[in-house]
């Protein structure tokens, strides 16, 4: 058997004592818990998460696989035309769990091949429960709004260590599975706002409310509708929704992007928060490769990030 292997850490910053004074449930490493990487290669990624070894595409995975012996014991497959197969399907139908540290997530296969959790997202927590500790020390209350929330990894997260969360996706679905993950983890009562809505659209109407953000976490697709038919393109719909941020986000505050696009690499995204935020107050930008690291020790870059820190 393969070892467990971890998502790839890209020079991600200790957990400072603020954050553990604060109670941070987000994880110090980016280490997933019945997750691995198996291997990838021929268009596809080997995964295995906790009971299912699952194959499904992954355009950008296109050197040869290095351990092509051990693919035909998935049992769960995604074919773009077919869809799911294989001798797990039925009960990966029911749905099962994985967990990060603390964190539980449900899965289940979807229609689009996905299966409720991207791990390589692990790897920024750490940041951003360092961010949100280091103001949570201070008395204060850290609001969050995290925009294509998916199905709630980072909101759970955040609302774990003490932070007021906005989650928004424009996938109803999507949502009501963040919601279902959230009380599994016990913070069905914490202060999160549970928003179906485009991201662009409810950015602008909080600016029309004075609405203000101490951190703001996106995680925008190359294309996609949203609830109200709304078409979101990134090349398109990115710079603007990036000023929109910059007036969202408060002086003192923090900012994630992550991106999975060919042609957004970190440079490039670093260049786009640059440009939308005001010189006088950009702070510091960091950014790199979002990656996951196989258990043959090959790295499997599957996007970009790039943070903003207002305070540095």
């Amino acid at each position: 058997m393969l070892p467990e292997a971890a998502v790839h850490r890209q020079s991600a910053p200790a957990r400072a004592p603020a954050a553990e004074a604060a109670n941070a449930a987000v994880p110090d490493d980016g280490v997933v818990h019945g997750y691995e990487l198996i291997d990838f290669g021929d268009g596809a990624r080997l995964e295995r998460f906790a009971d299912h070894l699952v194959d499904r595409p992954h355009a950008a995975a296109l050197a040869p696989r290095r351990a092509p012996e051990l693919w035909s014991g998935a049992d769960l497959r995604f074919d773009r035309d077919r869809g799911w197969s294989g001798p797990g399907l039925p009960a990966a139908r029911a749905g099962w769990q994985v967990h990060l540290r603390d964190i539980r997530m449900d899965l289940r296969p979807t229609d689009a091949g996905q299966v409720g959790l991207f791990p390589e997202h692990a790897d920024r927590l750490a940041w951003l429960g360092d961010q949100t500790g280091r103001r949570l020390a201070e008395g204060r209350t850290v609001e969050v709004l995290n925009l294509f929330a998916y199905t709630g990894l980072t909101t759970i997260a955040l609302a774990g260590c003490g932070a007021a969360l906005t989650h928004l996706d424009a996938s109803r679905p999507s949502v009501t599975w963040a919601r279902q993950n959230a009380a599994a983890n016990g913070l069905a009562t914490r202060p999160i706002r549970w928003i179906v809505d485009d991201a662009p659209a409810y950015a602008r109407r909080e600016i029309r409310r004075g609405r203000r953000y101490d951190g703001i976490v996106l995680d925008p697709p190359a294309y996609g509708h949203g609830g109200t038919g709304a078409a979101w393109r990134l090349e398109k719909d990115l710079p603007g929704l990036l000023d929109a941020c910059a007036t969202l986000l408060r002086d003192d505050g923090f900012l994630l992007l992550t991106t999975h696009s060919d042609g957004y690499g970190a440079d490039r995204i670093a260049e786009a928060l640059a440009t939308a935020m005001p010189r006088e107050n950009r702070g510091a930008i960091d950014r790199g490769d979002v990656r996951i690291e196989s258990g043959s020790g090959a790295l499997l870059t599957l996007g970009a990030y790039v943070t903003l820190d207002r305070r540095a």
